[in-house]
């Protein structure tokens, strides 16, 4: 792939990426209630679903999927599905995000992993997403060694920005004042968190 078109694609993934969603909701929310590792761990998963989808879409999987209107509902409807149960034990919690912060290093858990990769494998929304951008820069002499490089190029940039999101809320300086209002933040993000769950299934 010449340079000038991956650093064109490049730059639409970094933008895709950076637009706010569902995905930039859990891995705030995971790294407000669970700490850096969380946040870091969440957004490192999610880059690997979209390698997945990148790949897919690159090697022309992803148009049958979007083609099948059953398949892309039944996908969407569980991307939705799995904000509602995020939403729920956001609002659920007793604990609040302070005290979750303290503890997080002493339980480790594979559930920042497993949102993460959840949210971006459960959204068809990305495989259209890569429709549009790949058209455009997928030759069609392209073998699978490029396609690998723009899969993996997609993937890398995403978790690349959630990883500085996670790192930046993270911060000592940012985290003192957020862990005066815990106890609210678990409610407001789950609230946001269902909130987009209905606008994803609708």
């Amino acid at each position: 792939m010449p340079l000038s078109l991956w650093l064109s694609m490049s730059l639409i993934c970094i933008f895709g990426a950076m637009s706010p969603g569902p995905s930039l909701a859990v891995v705030v929310q995971n790294t407000l209630s669970g700490g850096r590792l969380q946040g870091v761990i969440t957004g490192i998963a999610h880059g690997f679903g979209i390698v997945i989808w990148a790949g897919l879409t690159a090697g022309g999987i992803g148009l049958l999927i979007t083609q099948q209107p059953a398949l892309f509902n039944g996908m969407r409807y569980a991307g939705a599905a799995i904000l509602v149960y995020l939403g729920i034990r956001s609002l659920r919690s007793t604990a609040g995000a302070a005290e979750t912060l303290q503890s997080a290093n002493n339980n480790p858990s594979a559930s920042a992993a497993r949102d993460g990769f959840l949210i971006a494998i459960l959204n068809p929304k990305i495989a259209l997403f890569f429709l549009a951008l790949f058209s455009q820069f997928v030759r069609p002499e392209a073998g699978i060694g490029e396609k690998v490089i723009m899969a993996l190029t997609a993937g890398g940039i995403d978790a690349l920005w959630y990883i500085i999101v996670a790192l930046l809320l993270s911060h000592s300086a940012i985290l003192d004042r957020l862990r005066a209002r815990a106890r609210f933040l678990d409610r407001l993000f789950g609230l946001i968190l269902i909130g987009l769950a209905i606008r994803v299934a609708l």
